[in-house]
């Protein structure tokens, strides 16, 4: 009889070794693979600031290009012969297309790197709370294994 306890106590101890050490290998992943997402969030937050300078810049850029575009279309309207002025007026219609376009694509920018700095905290706080369980389960679990040794 005592035999049978202490092989079956034995093989339980064992057995929450075991898992335990699995806790721990999954444990120290979901840290490193936190660890990682957090650098590169750090990355993303410093681009932050630069994205936001670039499309406000862009913004500006694309407002004065359209505001001399209109300019330009309003003195051709008085002398719609004049090529110098139809020169003048392509030129900056050309221009203001461009840097509207730039504007547009610096605001695509700025979303997406908002967007990807949401995702990457989104999965940070998943694996912190994964992290968390792994530690009360292995906490809970721990405590189990101490039970059983003080018993025997």
């Amino acid at each position: 009889m005592k035999k049978l306890l202490l092989l079956t106590s034995g093989g339980l101890l064992l057995f929450c070794m075991s898992v335990s050490g699995q806790v721990n290998t999954d444990s120290l992943t979901l840290v490193s693979t936190i660890s990682k997402d957090q650098l590169q969030l750090g990355k993303l937050q410093n681009q932050l600031e630069q994205k936001t300078n670039n499309k406000q810049d862009a913004s500006d850029k694309a407002q004065n290009s359209a505001d001399k575009n209109s300019t330009a279309a309003d003195k051709l309207s008085e002398d719609p012969n004049n090529k110098k002025l139809a020169r003048k007026a392509k030129r900056e219609a050309k221009d203001a297309k461009k840097n509207s376009r730039n504007a547009r694509n610096e605001t695509g920018n700025l979303n997406e790197l908002n967007k990807d700095i949401k995702d990457l905290e989104k999965r940070i706080a998943n694996n912190q709370a994964k992290l968390n369980k792994y530690i009360q389960n292995g906490t809970t679990k721990r405590q189990a294994s101490d039970t059983l040794r003080t018993q025997l």
